[in-house]
């Protein structure tokens, strides 16, 4: 272990000591004799080159700011996940990507400032802006009944300056739930499956709803093979490698078939669901010591 090791865990003015789902890292690296500070990443007074490793944990007040955020990320000199990394999966179309390298990815259309969307006629749909966390400005809508909500919608977000998508919603989410897959560094530093969580739905068929932090129905779920190799599949997309990444969280839903459909990949600043998995606290703390 090395000697007087520091280690900042970024958080946002909301969660000024983490979010509580980040406790057991946080108590298993002081347990390894690490010195942990939780620093906003936002914080003019603080000093990033001073840290062996500054691990983004909890900073979901960047999404109307993440150029800056972004900006930040390329100004710290030992960085997990990477800037790059940041950059790259802070904006959701990095979707279109995985797609085409043959990534099994929930259909998705996007529809940038000046555009418009050229609205199926029925259907189920979600609308959500490309930068957001926490299922910010997401909406569920009916078609044709509610295509006037939905069209409202995309051209608020676009009239602001962002880029909206539009999803088919998965009705297997309302029975089957969602699936995020948790993968962190083995022994030799490869990403491997460390637990899987269920979320069940969160969008009411009128209005937005926005999901704060905790209100999700959360309970521990033994993945699927055909789940377990999406993932890797995912992971084998990674720009750069996955051997990079500290961590990865890969979100999939049943399609209209049952196979599965990747609807995220979180890498920039994920719940990793540690309080859910006995032991990933230490298997994530144990990864920062081998990064250190």
């Amino acid at each position: 272990m090395p000697v007087d090791a520091r280690v900042a865990l970024v958080t946002c003015a909301a969660f000024p000591d983490l979010w509580e789902d980040d406790h057991p890292v946080r108590d298993a690296l002081r347990a390894r004799g690490v010195a942990v500070d939780v620093v906003r990443w936002d914080d003019p007074d603080a000093d990033w080159s001073t840290y062996d490793l500054t691990v983004i944990r909890s900073p979901w007040d960047y999404v109307p700011r993440r150029d800056e955020f972004v900006a930040w990320a390329r100004g710290v000199p030992r960085l997990a996940n990477p800037a790059d990394i940041i950059a790259w999966n802070t904006d959701k179309r990095y979707l279109s990507e995985l797609a085409a390298g043959g990534v099994p990815v929930i259909p998705t259309t996007f529809v940038a400032p000046g555009e418009t969307w050229p609205a199926p006629a029925e259907g189920e749909w979600v609308v959500k802006p490309t930068v957001s966390a926490g299922s910010q400005d997401t909406a569920r809508y009916v078609l044709p009944a509610q295509l006037p909500q939905a069209e409202a919608h995309i051209a608020r977000l676009t009239g602001g300056g962002r880029t909206a998508m539009i999803q088919p919603y998965l009705p297997a989410v309302d029975t089957a739930g969602e699936t995020a897959v948790l993968c962190l560094p083995d022994t030799t530093g490869e990403l491997t499956f460390s637990h899987a969580i269920r979320k069940g739905p969160m969008l009411r068929r009128t209005g937005e709803h926005k999901i704060d932090p905790g209100s999700e129905d959360i309970t521990p779920r033994e993945p699927s093979p055909a789940e377990l190799s999406v993932a890797a599949k995912a992971l084998a997309a990674v720009p750069g490698g996955a051997k990079r990444l500290l961590y990865a969280r890969v979100d999939m839903i049943p399609g209209p078939d049952g196979t599965p459909l990747m609807v995220e990949f979180e890498l920039a600043e994920p719940s990793l669901f540690l309080s859910y998995a006995p032991g990933s606290g230490d298997r994530l703390a144990d990864a920062v010591l081998t990064r250190l």
